[in-house]
């Protein structure tokens, strides 16, 4: 990238590790000590970490969002607590991924910045914190000063006042005087930092952490029995299963027949338990694993159940019975889920690919 060039926020690519999380990645990681690891990151990579770790983050924050490049204004992750963005609260995340530990030099020209924010731009506010996060912390120097707002503020007025360093000298008069009012009136405690170890700690609290630093993952709770009454989630796998139950059994014809019939009845319950099984390991894996990783899984087990689901069957219990036997023995490893998934979670996923019409037990002859 040019110096100079503008990057907007539309043009950034996703973070790599989006795809779906596999199980290697899941149970081994990488061989590092997760401190070795993010000090391998290149600045952008560092930054895409930072953006993981503010999803995680239990302000939940109504957006969270990456900035690049030269344009970024000295905002490298935003945390907004309000549809109006900049205009309203939010949380500045600026990192900075040098090989030794934050100083005040470094840090001068970033507390300009956000302060250069609503100077020029005053639909701007500032930020209600700002965040220096470093692989390597911050220097004995700039952390006295952190510690010591009134003294910080100080510092920083002189620094404006004084115009020797660099992006000091540039200011016009008109922006010199405008940043050293705001700054003056501006309670400096809204500058602060994140020590590596509560960055990665808190990190392990959103989706990327086993694809970034490996360990397995955490035990699945217990999953809740099935409601009494049917939602309207479950109408279409269900119908489903009364259309093989009408087809073996003729008397039953609706949901409520089944749970009538001696031998449809204990079926549907347990159908009902495995969907509801597979609907928690869904919110499971949207908690502790990438996107796409259970939508992966999906996948593999209709690729390994669908030879047998169109095969021809005596009727569509009997194809039911043979597709989720299909689906128990299947031999499945490249998914992370496979450590956390069991029978149950297999025959449930299958009732929710006939959730989605990708899966029938009754066809047309």
């Amino acid at each position: 990238m040019e110096e100079g060039d503008e990057v907007s926020v539309h043009d950034l690519q996703p973070p790599a590790l989006t795809s779906s999380l596999t199980a290697a990645q899941a149970e081994h990681g990488l061989r590092l000590a997760p401190r070795k690891v993010i000090q391998t990151y290149d600045p952008d990579e560092w930054e895409v970490f930072i953006e993981e770790w503010a999803t995680g983050l239990s302000l939940n924050y109504v957006r969270v969002q990456r900035f690049g490049g030269s344009g970024d204004r000295g905002v490298d992750v935003a945390g907004f607590k309000t549809d109006r963005g900049f205009e309203g609260e939010w949380d500045c995340f600026q990192g900075k991924h040098y090989d030794k530990s934050l100083t005040p030099s470094i840090a001068w020209p970033e507390v300009l910045k956000v302060f250069l924010l609503p100077v020029r731009t005053p639909l701007y506010k500032l930020p209600s914190s700002y965040s220096f996060i470093a692989p390597r912390g911050l220097g004995t120097s700039l952390a006295h000063l952190i510690s010591t707002p009134t003294e910080l503020r100080g510092k920083f007025l002189e620094q404006v006042e004084s115009g020797t360093a660099k992006p000091f000298r540039e200011l016009d008069v008109d922006t010199r005087s405008a940043v050293y009012e705001l700054a003056s009136a501006t309670d400096f405690s809204m500058f602060g930092s994140v020590e590596v170890l509560a960055l990665i700690d808190q990190h392990r609290a959103t989706p990327y952490y086993a694809a970034r630093f490996g360990g397995g993952l955490p035990a699945r709770p217990a999953s809740e029995d099935p409601p009494q009454a049917v939602g309207p989630d479950e109408l279409v796998y269900l119908t489903k299963l009364v259309d093989a139950y009408r087809e073996r059994y003729v008397t039953v014809d609706t949901i409520a027949s089944a749970e009538l019939h001696d031998k449809a009845r204990a079926h549907l319950r347990r159908q009902r338990e495995s969907f509801f099984r597979a609907e928690a390991l869904r919110t499971f894996a949207r908690d502790q694993v990438l996107p796409n990783t259970f939508e992966g899984l999906q996948n593999e087990l209709l690729d390994a159940v669908i030879e047998t689901a169109e095969a021809d069957h005596s009727d569509g219990l009997e194809r039911l019975r043979h597709t989720l036997e299909q689906a128990v023995n299947a031999q499945l490893s490249a998914n992370a889920l496979i450590q956390v998934t069991e029978p149950a979670d297999r025959r449930g996923i299958c009732h929710q690919l006939a959730n989605d019409d990708r899966l029938t037990w009754v066809v047309d002859k």
